[in-house]
């Protein structure tokens, strides 16, 4: 028979075993909380030189990575030389992924406006062709009904001096460019520097959106 000592010391025991597995359980949980990922969301825009619109991303609080592809086209994985030519129907563009508990779409919307020219419907700047148009392209209704909204209100402002000419158009397979392309201002910053200012981009820029533009 178990006595009352052997008794006691079996629930002892027990309670032991079973606090050590709660334990267990809220030092998982409180991990998990640490370690999980943020919720994240894509947003995809067009502005030209993908080389450009990566930095005014990237310096967001809120956006985790930019990466410059191509957007928009009929061909397959296409390669910067068929894109540049002007024959895919792709368009340079940058895919941005984002917290949106620490930046909001509208405030990406906000950066995007300010640094293209909205006005312009046949390229960007010294850039060309449908290659290098303006376009958002929307992942989800609420990013189309935002960008939409953000599109009227900026024709109601007579900010600019045209009509806007971007278009908002529901996102299709996007490609990644080519490594040499990702973070060409990081990698390249003496030859991006000139291409930028030689192109007019700032310059444009400037005499746009004059002091709401900030230069990366």
């Amino acid at each position: 028979m178990v006595n009352q000592y052997e008794r006691e010391g079996l629930m002892h025991n027990r309670l032991k075993l079973k606090l050590g597995h709660l334990f267990a359980i809220l030092a998982l949980s409180y991990s998990m909380a640490v370690f999980a990922e943020p919720n994240t969301q894509k947003a995809i825009f067009a502005g030209g030189c993908f080389w450009c619109m990566e930095p005014p991303f990237d310096a967001l609080d809120g956006v985790l990575s930019t990466t410059s592809g191509y957007i928009g086209g009929t061909v397959v994985e296409p390669t910067y030389k068929q894109v540049s030519s002007g024959t895919t129907g792709h368009t340079e563009a940058l895919q941005i992924i984002f917290d949106p508990g620490k930046i909001s779409y509208e405030e990406l919307l906000t950066t995007f406006w300010k640094n293209i020219d909205p006005v312009d419907g046949h390229g960007q700047f010294c850039d060309r062709g449908s290659q290098y148009r303006s376009e958002i392209f929307y992942t989800s209704d609420e990013q189309r009904e935002l960008a939409e909204k953000s599109k009227q209100e900026l024709d109601a402002s007579e900010t600019l001096p045209a009509p806007v000419q971007t278009a908002v158009t529901e996102a299709s397979p996007f490609y990644p460019a080519e490594e040499y392309h990702q973070n060409y201002y990081q990698k390249n910053p003496k030859r991006y520097k000139f291409y930028s200012w030689n192109c007019g981009r700032k310059q444009r820029l400037l005499q746009l959106w004059g002091k709401a533009y900030e230069q990366p």
